[in-house]
This record gives structure tokens, sequence and C-alpha cells, in this order.
């Protein structure tokens, strides 16, 4: 079936033909049968089913194989591509800056909704393939997966704001699509899975600093519903043995970011002349990572992370919201008349602050991007990119659905 984009859905009038890995080993051959069980979604034609009695081993660096025919690349289907994170990490892998220059073919699912954009990607790359589709339709999924060496799970509805009013979209989205992504990763024998989840998940932290072992303790819909999806992932390791890992990073900033976070919207009011709406009394504290570093450490995960463990992407940089407001102020030479402060959110925690000591320790991470310099780049970025943010921005201004921030924020009639 064809696509707004032009992409090719793929058929699948056949069993896909098994290969080797560089993480299952060996070839297997397809079980035979009906697959059992109901998933998410539509099927239709054969499907490639994971034999229930087989279970991981071992678990080998997903990196580039040397075959008999030479060097295979690497082939990941990575979800939400379109949006700002994923696309970063598509971008940075397909030039090479995640790899170390390596080749690695690209799968991007994405269902473009508000915050999904195709001017973030590069679709003449040619070793990007861009779907247009949803991660809930299972069809879909069993289609795509096969031939595929991991996931690399970004696609979630993810402000805070809309999931008070739009919960149902964030559980469907988040933890029924997840279910499927998982269900069909299982019956299709890829089995490399990392989650990319957030500190939401570990609620307000009053004092000190959230490890992994930290309850899960989700305060809003948008967090309740990623703390969900990720005891499903856990429990398709534990149960299953898919080589599943979860990261739980802090707030992300970066060029191509939607204008409805922070960051790009304070930046874009203030280049177009408007005020700021700050949440209360503005001294919510968030902990903040280059988009960059963020992808560095994700792919640290997917190459050496050990099945079933969740690790914590830091940045080392707590601000709270009035003094990240009053950056963005110097950064565009606007004074502090320009705050202008709004009613609080439904259950805005207080503060969050990650421990990341075990992605330090196991696989050598570090934050690279000193804040104030990528602070810059960012406000550079936004300056310079105005037919980049401009629509995006017209467009959620319009929408019925936009959250308080954005509304405070809307364009003027």
């Amino acid at each position: 079936m064809g696509s707004p984009f032009g992409c090719r859905r793929p058929a699948c009038s056949a069993p896909v033909e098994p290969r080797s890995s560089p993480f299952r080993g060996p070839a297997e051959a397809p079980v035979e049968g009906p697959v059992e069980g109901p998933v998410e979604g539509r099927f239709s034609g054969s499907r490639t089913a994971l034999d229930p009695r087989r279970r991981v081993s071992s678990h080998r660096d997903v990196r580039p194989v040397f075959t008999a025919e030479g060097l295979r690349t690497v082939r990941l289907l990575v979800t939400g591509g379109a949006g700002f994170i994923g696309s970063h990490y598509v971008r940075s892998a397909l030039e090479g800056r995640l790899t170390g220059g390596d080749p690695v073919d690209v799968t991007v699912v994405d269902k473009l909704t508000y915050a999904g954009n195709l001017d973030s990607l590069n679709l003449a790359h040619p070793r990007l393939h861009f779907v247009h589709g949803d991660i809930c339709d299972g069809g879909l999924m069993m289609d795509l997966l096969p031939g595929h060496d991991a996931v690399v799970h970004f696609a979630a509805e993810s402000h805070v704001d809309r999931s008070i009013s739009g919960a149902a979209q964030f559980v469907t989205t988040n933890v029924v699509g997840t279910h499927t992504l998982l269900e069909c990763c299982l019956r299709t024998g890829v089995r490399r899975f990392v989650h990319v989840s957030t500190d939401e998940v570990y609620g307000s932290v009053e004092h000190g600093r959230s490890d992994e072992r930290h309850p899960l303790e989700p305060n809003s819909t948008y967090a309740a519903s990623k703390a969900s999806s990720d005891l499903l992932v856990r429990a398709y390791h534990r149960t299953h043995g898919l080589e599943t890992s979860v990261t739980r990073c802090s707030n992300n900033y970066g060029p191509y970011q939607f204008p409805e976070k922070v960051i790009p919207l304070f930046v874009t009011n203030l280049l177009d002349g408007e005020d700021v709406p700050l949440y209360g009394d503005g001294h919510h504290v968030r902990e903040w990572i280059h988009v960059d570093d963020h992808c560095r450490g994700l792919q640290l995960v997917l190459e050496r992370g050990r099945p079933g463990a969740t690790y914590n992407i830091g940045g080392d940089t707590e601000l709270s919201n009035l003094e990240l407001t009053e950056l963005l102020l110097d950064a565009v030479g606007a004074d502090r008349s320009r705050i202008r402060r709004v009613a609080d959110r439904k259950g805005h925690d207080r503060r969050y602050a990650l421990d990341d000591r075990l992605i330090r320790d196991e696989l050598g991470f570090r934050p690279r991007v000193a804040f104030a310099e990528g602070l810059a780049e960012t406000v550079r970025w936004y300056r310079e990119n105005r037919d980049w943010w401009e629509p995006l921005k017209k467009r959620a201004a319009l929408s019925p659905h936009r959250p308080l921030r954005e509304a405070a924020a809307a364009l003027p009639a």
C-alpha cells in the first residue's frame, strides 16, 4: 500500500528468509504453523515466528558483521524517527557519528502526528527507508520487522500538558504500541530492543537522585504510560528472553525540537517579540542533556548494554525553570519584563534528578556538550532556521487540543 510520501509498504505474502544476525547467531528456520495469541492490530499472510521454547543464551554487540560475502551492515528499525530525538539519532547513525563511520541501514516508522516532521530527515539518503505507519498496527509491524537486527523505540506521545486532557492517546501509543512491537519482535525473531523512556517515571525527587532501582512513582498520565511500557519491556525480557534494554533520560534540548517544548517555545516566542509563559513560581527543577549526548548514550546501550538492564542517561546540568528562562532571555537579548507568569499545571513535579553512575561505570558514558555551549548553539539554530519551526508553531497554535503553555503563547490574532 502506498503512502503520501511515496514509501512502499512491504508485502508479506510468504515467510521472510532467515539469515544470520549479529545477535541471533546462525539463521534458524521459521516456525511452521499459525501464530497463537492475539496482537493489537491487523495481520495477514504467512509469518515468521520465534520458537517459544527458545531462550536467549547470550548477547552480541550490534556492529557490522563480516560474512563470506563481505561486510554486512546492521539494519535498525527506528520507531518515531521523525520526532526530535529519533530524527537526531537517525541522522547521526546514517552519518556514522554514532558508529565510528561503520555503515548502518535504517527503517523509520512514524505516524507523523503533530510533532513528527519529515523535514528533520534526509529522505534521499540511500540507506534510509521511511514508512508512514502506526506502531499499533500489528500487521504492518509483522511485515516490516523481519530482516532487522534491532529496534530502537522512540515512538511515544510525550507532552505532559497534552496527557492531562488527552490521556487515551497516551495509553494507546505508549502502552499498546509498545506491547505490539514487543510481541511482533518475539514472533519475527528480532531479539534486540532498546526502549527510550524518561526520568519522569520516578516521580518528583525532593532530595538526592534517582538511580535505576528507585521505585516508579509517576504522577502524570504521560509518566504513568511510560512506566507501564517500561514494565512491559522488562516482562518480555524476563518471560520470553528478548534482549531488551530500557533507557531513562533527563530533559533533552538541541536543534529540530518541536516548538511546544520549553526551550524552543521560549526562544521562538522571544524571536517573535512575544512574552514567555512561566509556570507557577518558576522553581521547578529539571536536569538537561544535549540530544547529541543522549544519542551517544543510546548507541552505547544498543551495542554493549546488558539485556534486561535499565540505564539512566543524565546530563549533569540542573536548573530551575526560572534560571533557564533567564539564560534564554540573555541569549536572545531580552529583558526580564518578557516573563509572563501563568497558573501552574496540575500535578507538576517539583524536581527530577538522575543518578547515572551505572551507564558511566559499565559503558563509559560521559556527556560531552557543555550546557552553555549547547544552549548557544541551539538558540543560534532557531535564529537561522525560521523556515523549519514557524509553520510547525502556527499549526500547533491552531490545534483545539494545544496544552496550557502553548495556549498561553498562542500566536496573536
